[in-house]
């Protein structure tokens, strides 16, 4: 059987959408041909190519490795259209002007292969009105594909089917999507903006709304609607900021468009809000134009005031009752925002309710299921829940009077009644929309079970909605060990895995004391040892505050035994004879980076951010990191033509002295801590699976581990050197007389110390220079300070 395959992707228009999807297809590896019309002077591609260029200098970075730009191939409509006949995905991202996507249609037909798939990125046109331009024998591989921004870190993809499209174009563009391109995919009904724009816009106008309303300013409505809410951290208005408001003003005008009052009930609610028309006329469009509804000025976040059209001071914060209200259980949540007479309160419940009402009233239209909408929500907007499993945690019948006395009394933004399914049959009797049976379908009034795929087989443990009774990976399989710090399980009962349990994955005594029983319980009875926590971070370091008890207490022989058992821990790992593998997702920062550098293999997803970060505490790695750093010197050095130590150890000593960490799995590689040999996969849900059968094949290849060997040393000529560079920056102000002295430690040990260039050192020796170095910065006034600065705000203090 054969399997569709994308062996290059043709992007149409080159801003700002189509670029970053050329820029998130070269990050994972994927040939990409990027279009644009003919520039009018210069050279014909030169739209293209400073579109390229322009990728270099965006934040956040849509490239995981700036360089890779030139890995896109320029093209342009007049001479290169011939290009598309070898594509296999064609994705349209030009401007939302209908018109322009039908006359460009017309133009690449005739060149479009036979095989492939045309998809529109539109953030909400018709598909199916966009499929009518094109021939009848494109037409069934042709689908809307919907993007978020931006989409190198959004993880939603919408996909949108026409009435002519066939099932299996989109089955294959979902798998290419998930298991490609690392996201994850949720099928729109073909509505205006589809599913996540149309909620989650819809809400944030009515949240603009009841601002008004209460009488309460941006900044407060931020602090209120963001993290404490459950909501990605920018709230509703930085949010817009960030989308930039030209964008949520034409999502809007989409709404307006293409809707009416007979058509949708909350069509009063769509309006454009006046503070917005009047940012737009003053092209203050948010981030991009470093002004909207804030503005930065010096270190300053100013807030914009309508009255005066002008920016005062901003900073404001809601009121504390209002935090310890939102951590309590939903059901007592709700209700104490429902009953509270203050106006934060009173705007919370409102716009909660509102998000409830407007989902329940268009379900139908806009989704198959209630998981489609709260999947978008999650993906598309940070939500830690959609609207459908809050309602459900907080008990649905209640909830659902509370809606209808409100819209009794006349409190919500339309009169629309909520649908009968709310109130009768399978919903009332399963307590929601979400079972283990499946969720909500209106139009079938049935519980539909999600959509499986063969891709699917992949992600052991999804995402799941709440309601679905989805196993965690807390229970699964069956458990071997466990304590308050690590579990250490097996799926298959053929490779073991450890995953931690600690606050941020933090190694602590006792999880490096599991690791060790985790290695010789793989070596007795598994083929491998897979490193895996379920979620993010992989391990944010070590547990600086467990150490502290024993330092206060006995002084700092106990940090120096603390250490070394750890850096045990980690020659255990790398010298197990079975193979450890790390499945990093997130933050691999400190002990984390140390742990993944010493396993076997690192199986990494995309967004995984690795690095040396001890400087930021006032220490240097203590568990081996400058030894590993050390060691790879020799390895690269053994196998070049040029043996100058040095010149490999330089991007080392650098990454572990400047703290700096890869801002990707790629950039990481770039760093030292991924070798070429380690596997990046696109997708966080498949980390797991992919690291069990890396951990098969290498145990069913021969897996042998390294040998214990020495290896030659940079030696104090290499550290004189470096510490010349290092007297330039001090005396120079780059760096502080704190920096200076850890910097010179850390030269210290990955040089070799005080030996001749060359000499032979173990890995044993090295660390333990690092640890006297470790336990010597401990005592230090000024690494005191900064781990007391780090325990008591999370931030780096710089002494």
């Amino acid at each position: 059987m054969s399997r569709f395959q994308v062996k290059k992707v043709a992007v149409l228009g080159a801003g700002v959408m189509g670029a970053q999807i050329a820029a998130h297809l070269v990050n994972v590896k994927v040939p990409v041909i990027l279009f644009d019309l003919p520039a009018k002077e210069g050279p014909k591609n030169g739209i293209v190519t400073r579109a390229i260029d322009g990728l270099k200098k965006l934040k956040p970075a849509p490239l995981a490795v700036a360089d890779d730009a030139a890995l896109i191939q320029a093209a342009n409509y007049e001479e290169h259209l011939d290009l598309l006949k070898d594509c296999d995905l064609v994705i349209e991202a030009i401007a939302e002007r209908m018109d322009w996507k039908l006359d460009l249609y017309k133009k690449i037909a005739p060149f479009v292969a036979a095989h492939a798939i045309v998809a529109s990125n539109t953030s909400g046109l018709s598909i199916t009105k966009l499929s009518e331009a094109l021939p009848e024998d494109i037409q069934p591989r042709f689908c809307g594909i919907h993007f978020f921004n931006p989409p190198r870190y959004m993880y939603l993809v919408e996909l949108i089917a026409t009435p002519t499209t066939q099932p299996k174009i989109l089955d294959d563009l979902e798998t290419f999507v998930t298991s490609g391109l690392g996201k994850g995919v949720v099928r729109a009904k073909d509505t205006p903006n589809f599913i996540a724009n149309r909620v989650g816009i819809a809400g944030m106008l009515a949240t603009m709304q009841e601002a008004e309303n209460f009488g309460l300013t941006y900044d407060v409505v931020d602090d209120l609607t963001g993290k404490k809410l459950g909501r990605a951290s920018s709230g509703t208005f930085r949010t817009a900021d960030v989308v930039g408001l030209d964008t949520m003003a034409h999502v809007v005008k989409t709404l307006q468009d293409n809707l009416s009052a007979d058509t949708d009930p909350f069509y009063a609610s769509y309006g454009t809000p006046e503070v917005l028309k009047t940012l737009l006329e003053m092209k203050n469009l948010g981030q991009k134009s470093k002004a909207g509804f804030y503005k930065k000025v010096g270190r300053d976040v100013l807030r914009f005031d309508l009255a005066s059209k002008d920016y005062v001071a901003g900073g404001q914060k809601s009121d504390e009752v209002y935090a310890r209200m939102l951590r309590k259980p939903a059901a007592e949540r709700l209700q104490l925002l429902r009953e509270s007479e203050g106006p934060q309160g009173q705007f919370l419940w409102a716009i909660l309710r509102n998000s409830f009402h407007y989902a329940a009233v268009h379900l139908a239209d806009i989704a198959d299921t209630a998981r489609d909408v709260d999947f978008a929500m999650r993906w598309g907007f940070g939500m830690k829940q959609g609207p459908f499993e809050l309602w459900q945690e907080a008990g649905w019948l209640q909830v659902a009077e509370w809606i209808k006395a409100d819209i009794a009394a006349g409190k919500t933004i339309s009169d629309a009644p909520l649908p009968d399914w709310v109130f009768s049959g399978k919903v009332v009797g399963a307590g929601g929309v979400h079972t283990a049976e499946g969720s909500f379908n209106p139009t079938t009034q049935a519980f539909e079970p999600r959509r499986v795929l063969p891709v699917h087989a992949r992600q052991l443990f999804p995402e799941a909605v709440l309601g679905s009774q989805a196993q965690g990976f807390e229970t699964a399989g069956k458990t071997v060990y466990e304590d308050k710090g690590i579990r250490l399980w097996s799926l298959d009962g053929d490779v073991l895995i450890a995953s931690l349990k600690t606050k941020m994955h933090a190694i602590s005594p006792e999880v490096a004391e599991g690791l060790q029983q985790a290695v010789d319980l793989a070596e007795q009875s598994y083929q491998g040892l897979v490193i895996w926590s379920g979620d993010e971070p992989f391990s944010a370091g070590a547990d600086l505050q467990a150490m502290l008890p024993a330092f206060m207490a006995v002084g700092v022989s106990a940090i120096d035994e603390a250490e070394h058992h750890l850096q045990q821990t980690m020659l255990k790992l790398r010298y197990a004879s079975v193979p450890v593998i790390s499945a990093i997702r997130g933050l691999a920062l400190g002990g984390g980076c140390e742990m993944a550098v010493h396993s076997a293999r690192r199986v990494v997803a995309m967004e995984s951010y690795i690095g040396l970060v001890e400087v930021g505490v006032g220490l240097v790695p203590g568990a081996g990191g400058l030894a590993y750093i050390a060691r790879r010197a020799a390895e690269n050095a053994a196998s070049s033509t040029d043996k100058d130590i040095l010149k490999f150890l330089t991007e080392g000593f650098t990454a572990a002295a400047m703290a700096k960490v890869g801002t990707s799995a790629l950039e990481s590689r770039q760093l030292g801590y991924l070798l070429d040999s380690d596997i990046v996969v696109p997708n966080k849900d498949e980390l797991l699976f992919v690291a069990l059968n890396e951990a098969r094949a290498m145990f069913t290849a021969g897996y042998r581990a390294p040998l214990r060997r020495p290896f030659p040393v940079a030696g104090r000529s290499a550290k004189a050197t470096i510490q010349g560079q290092l007297v330039n920056m001090r005396d120079g102000g780059f760096i502080s007389q704190h920096d200076f002295h850890i910097a010179s430690l850390i030269a210290g040990v990955v040089t070799g110390g005080d030996v001749d260039a060359n000499t032979l050192v173990t890995e044993e020796y090295l660390m333990t220079l690092e640890r006297r170095a470790f336990c010597a910065l401990l005592t230090h006034p000024k690494t005191q300070e900064r781990i007391m600065g780090m325990l008591s705000t999370g931030k780096p203090l710089r002494n």
